[in-house]
């Protein structure tokens, strides 16, 4: 099998020899790594400094994943970045555990595409803000509170909640 991504390793060479390790520094993209509120997008580069050990099991990733990421701020709209940094560790093995280790190829390949993939979506922000200060904007006029005050009345009662009001506690 050919190697068509910066982040499939061929490692054939340590697998024959036991507590071998080799340093791997790899820039590529990935598509489609977007989590509830924040995406790496497929334009931008994604950063891998690891290294790679050959243990009993199989072959041991450690090191750190770098990557930008954008999103729009979940109270103000307005556009939000910042640069992931995420420690890894984990195993590649022949017979990888579902959801506890990665697939070691039989083409002595350590993809680190799947890895990648999870720690990022693991630390991208949920709920990114433009600032922890961030005001929004107005749910009736939809002025930002962030550049200007508007005179809507926030007394209003939200009529869905009625029926929870009408509780006597």
């Amino acid at each position: 099998m050919t190697t068509t991504s910066a982040f499939r390793i061929p490692v054939a060479n340590l697998l024959r020899r036991p507590g071998a390790s080799r340093a791997i520094q790899a820039e590529g993209v990935l598509a489609d790594v977007r989590g509830p509120g924040a995406e790496v997008t497929a334009d931008r580069p994604i950063a891998v400094d690891l290294t790679l050990e050959r243990v009993s099991e199989g072959m041991v990733v450690r090191g750190t994943i770098t990557a930008p990421w954008d999103a729009a701020c979940s109270r103000c709209l307005a556009p939000v970045g910042g640069e992931l940094a995420v420690q890894v560790g984990e195993l590649y093995e022949r017979q990888p555990l579902e959801g506890e280790t990665y697939l070691l190829s039989e083409d002595d390949v350590v993809d680190l595409e799947p890895l990648i993939r999870d720690a990022l979506l693991l630390e991208l922000p949920a709920v990114p803000l433009c600032r922890p200060e961030c005001r929004g904007l107005c749910a009736t006029c939809g002025v930002d509170h962030n550049l200007t005050s508007c005179e809507c009345d926030t007394a209003i009662p939200d009529p869905r909640w009625a029926a929870l009001r009408a509780l006597d506690l």
